[in-house]
């Protein structure tokens, strides 16, 4: 075998987001895995920010889903260590992903910062949303120390 390119997971857990009580043990599980990644407080608020956006969405937009934490590890990069939030819903989907994505975009009682606000609060984003099938969402950040 060649040398690893990419980020290895070193583990992941997926938790059900069908719930209010579901949203607080994400963010529980979320903030523990920042922990145990060896982020600091910023970036561990950073990224429980983020995923308690993402897993809001899900339940109240998406009419539930799942959120998946993956610890990723970059051999390539002295072992620098990362999270990956995978949120998923098979939900109506975002007719305007582009909108949904601005500041202000709100289909809601919200400011209108959730999805975008998440995108600037991790280093790497993405959204795969069809309209009628559902949402995913794959955020990841790294730890730069």
């Amino acid at each position: 075998m060649g040398p690893q390119r990419g980020p290895v997971r070193a583990g992941s857990a997926t938790y059900s987001v069908s719930s209010e009580e579901d949203l607080l043990t994400v963010r529980h599980a979320v903030r523990a895995a920042t922990v145990e990644a060896g982020f600091g407080l910023v970036d561990q608020t950073r990224i429980v920010t983020a995923a308690s956006e993402l897993a809001r969405n899900a339940y109240i937009h998406g009419g539930g889903g799942s959120l998946t934490i993956e610890q990723l590890r970059q051999p390539q990069q002295g072992g620098r260590r990362g999270l990956r939030l995978t949120v998923r819903d098979d939900g109506p989907g975002i007719p305007d992903l582009e909108s949904a994505l601005t500041d202000g975009f709100t289909t809601g009682a919200g400011l209108g910062h959730g999805l975008g606000g998440a995108q600037r609060l991790m280093h790497e984003f993405s959204v795969h949303s069809t309209t009628g099938e559902g949402t995913t969402v794959v955020a990841t950040r790294w730890n730069g120390r």
